[in-house]
C-alpha cells in the first residue's frame, strides 16, 4: 500500500533498539513576570537515572549554553562556571557518560547533549561509570535555539517523565472519520451503479456508460500494476524524498481539489436553486459551479500555503483528505470479489514487507541505514513517513487529530494521532464493491452493511492492540482479515459465492451482447437482476 504504507507508516514505530531509549519532558521557565514556559522532548536512559513523574517533585536548575563544546575535556570550560547548573553542551567525539564524568567533577547538576541529527538511543555502558549520578539527557539542538529566543537567555529547566496515557481519545474521533469515509463512500458508489443501471435500458447513453466505466475498473491485472508502481514509488520517496515530496504535496493539491468539487457538486446537483447558467464557448455551465470550483482551489492553495501551521491547518486537510478518499472510493471500481482479495492481500503483503523486513536490507555492513545515521536499520515506511534527513515536510497521506492526552510522545514523536488514507481506501474499495453487488441482486444492503461493520470492528481491534501494546499498530493487518472474511461469511451463508467471487454479469453480457437493439439491452438489465 503505497498510499496504505505511507498512511499508516506516520504512525509505527516499530523495530525499537534493544537498548533502553525512554522519552521524557524537559519543561524550561523563562525569567520574566509572569514567567513563559515551554516543554520540550528528551531521550533519556532509565537504567542510569530514574525522572520524577509529575512537576510537582521535579527540582529546576538554571540553564548553561555551553552548545559551543562538546565537552571531553574539562579544559574546555572556565572552572566554577557549571556549579549546581543544567549544563547543555554538543553531542559528538566522546561518549555521554564521558561528558557526564567531566560535568559532574565540575559541579553540574544536570547534563544535557544538544544533537543535531534524530535523537536515537542513549547506550553506553554505564557499568563503566559507576560514579557519574547527575541526569544525563539527549536533546534537539534546534529545541535549544528555540529556548533561547522564546524565552530569553536566562533559563530554569527541569526533567520528568510522565506516564504514558492508556487510553488517547482522540481515536474516537479517528474512527468516527473513517467508518463515515467508508459508509459513505460506499453508499456514494451503490447510488452510481444504481444510476449505471437505470442507464442500460437507454441505448443511446450506454456506449457512453460503459466507456466511461472501463476507465475507471480495476482488473487483476491492473491491481497488480498498481501494487508495483506503489513499490517503485516508495523506495524512490526513500531515497529521494527531499524532492518527491513536493510532488507529492503538489499531486495532492489537485487530486484533493478535484475530489472536493465532485463531492460538493453532488450535494449541490440535489438543490432546486440557483441554477442560472452562462455561455462560454458554445458550451453551457452553470454559475453556481464556477463559483465552487473557485471555492475548492482555493481550499487547497489556503492548505498549501499554510500546511505545517499546526494549530489549524490539520482541519483543512482532514476535510481535503476526506473529499478525496471518498471520491477515490466512488470512482475506482472493483469488478468481483477475487479482485477485492488481489488488492487487499497484495497491500497487506507490502505492508509487512517495508514494515518488518526491510529494516535488514536497509543496515549495511558497519550497521548504518543507507543515510547513514542510524545504527539499526530502518523501515522505509518509517522513514518516508517521517522524512528521511529530518525533513520537516510530511507526505499529506494522513487524516490528522491532535492529541488530546499531553504526554511525552507528543513531543518527541507526532503530536497528531494519525490515519493514513489507505486505511480508508483500501478496505472501502470492498465497501463499495458490496454495496455494488447488493445493488446488482437487489439483497437489501445485507453486504454492504456487513462489510461496514466489520470495518468498524477492524478499527477497534486496531485500537484496542494499539493501547496494550503502546505501539503503533498496521491497521491492515486488522482490517483486511475484518473484512475480507466477513464478506466471505455472508456470500457463503447465502449461497452467492461464485456470483460474488466473479461479479454480476450484467456489464459483460451489455459489452458482449451490445448490438444497439432493446431486446439484448433487457436480457442484460434481466440477468443482473435476477442474481
Amino acid at each position: 500500500m503505497g498510499a496504505a504504507g505511507l498512511l499508516r507508516a506516520a504512525l509505527w514505530a516499530l523495530l525499537l533498539p534493544l537498548v533502553a531509549a525512554d522519552e521524557g519532558i524537559l519543561h524550561a521557565s523563562g525569567s520574566g513576570v509572569p514567567p513563559i514556559t515551554k516543554d520540550y522532548c528528551i531521550i533519556y536512559n532509565s537504567n542510569w537515572v530514574s525522572l520524577p513523574k509529575t512537576l510537582d517533585n521535579a527540582t529546576f536548575r538554571t540553564l548553561e549554553n555551553l552548545t559551543s563544546t562538546v565537552l571531553c575535556s574539562s579544559a574546555e570550560v572556565p572552572s566554577g562556571l557549571m556549579k549546581d547548573k543544567a549544563v547543555v553542551v554538543m553531542r559528538g567525539n566522546c561518549t555521554f557518560l564521558e561528558k557526564a564524568r567531566i560535568a559532574q567533577s565540575l559541579g553540574a547538576k544536570m547534563l544535557l547533549i544538544a544533537s543535531k541529527s534524530r535523537l536515537s538511543a542513549i547506550s553506553d555502558n554505564k557499568t563503566d561509570f559507576e560514579d557519574v549520578t547527575l541526569p544525563i539527557a539527549l536533546i534537539r539542538y534546534n529545541d535549544i535555539v528555540d529556548m533561547q529566543l522564546v524565552l530569553g537567555k536566562e533559563v530554569n529547566v527541569t526533567l520528568y517523565s510522565p506516564p504514558l496515557p492508556e487510553f488517547d481519545y482522540s481515536m474516537v474521533v479517528i474512527f468516527l472519520i473513517a467508518v463515515f469515509t467508508v459508509a459513505l463512500g460506499g453508499y456514494w458508489s451503490g447510488v452510481a451503479e444504481l444510476e449505471n443501471l437505470k442507464a442500460v435500458a437507454s441505448p443511446g447513453e450506454r456506449e457512453t456508460r460503459w466507456k466511461k466505466e472501463e476507465n475507471v475498473t480495476f482488473t487483476p491485472v491492473t491491481v497488480i500494476l498498481f501494487v508495483v508502481i506503489c513499490c517503485v514509488m516508495l523506495v524512490l520517496l526513500y531515497f529521494f524524498y527531499k524532492w518527491l515530496v513536493y510532488v507529492i504535496i503538489s499531486v495532492f493539491c489537485l487530486a484533493s481539489a478535484m475530489s472536493l468539487y465532485n463531492c460538493l457538486a453532488a450535494l449541490i446537483g440535489e438543490i432546486p436553486f440557483g441554477q442560472c447558467r452562462i455561455t462560454c464557448s458554445n458550451k453551457t455551465i452553470e454559475v453556481r459551479l464556477i463559483f465552487l470550483a473557485i471555492f475548492c482551489t482555493a481550499a487547497a492553495v489556503v492548505w498549501a500555503v499554510f500546511r505545517n501551521e499546526d494549530r489549524w491547518a490539520w482541519i483543512l486537510q482532514d476535510i481535503l483528505g476526506v473529499a478525496f478518499c471518498l471520491n477515490f472510493i466512488k470512482t475506482l471500481k472493483m469488478p468481483n470479489f477475487k479482485s477485492c482479495v488481489i488488492l487487499l492481500g497484495l497491500l497487506l503483503l507490502y505492508d509487512v514487507f517495508f514494515v518488518f523486513i526491510t529494516p535488514f536490507i536497509t543496515k549495511d555492513n558497519n550497521g548504518l541505514n543507507f543515510y547513514g545515521n542510524d545504527k539499526n536499520g530502518a523501515s522505509i515506511m518509517v522513514e518516508v513517513a517521517a522524512g528521511p534527513f529530518g525533513n520537516s515536510e510530511k507526505l499529506p497521506v494522513v487524516i490528522r487529530v491532535p492529541r488530546l492526552e499531553h504526554s511525552a510522545s507528543t513531543l518527541c514523536d507526532l503530536p497528531f494521532s494519525l490515519l493514513g488514507f489507505g486505511d480508508i481506501i483500501v478496505p472501502g474499495l470492498l465497501v463499495a464493491y458490496c454495496r455494488r453487488f447488493d445493488v446488482q441482486t437487489r439483497s437489501s444492503s445485507i453486504y454492504y452493511i456487513s462489510c461496514t461493520i466489520a470495518y468498524a470492528v477492524g478499527m477497534v481491534l486496531t485500537f484496542v492492540v494499539l493501547a496494550l501494546m503502546k505501539m503503533g499498530q498496521p491497521a491492515l493487518l486488522y482490517l483486511v482479515p475484518c473484512t475480507l472474511i466477513t464478506s466471505s461469511l455472508v456470500a457463503w451463508r447465502r449461497k452467492e459465492m461464485k456470483k460474488f467471487w466473479k461479479g454480476s454479469s450484467y456489464q459483460m453480457m451489455e459489452h458482449l451482447d451490445y448490438t444497439g437493439n432493446e431486446e439484448s439491452t433487457a436480457s442484460a438489465t434481466e440477468q443482473s437482476g435476477g442474481q
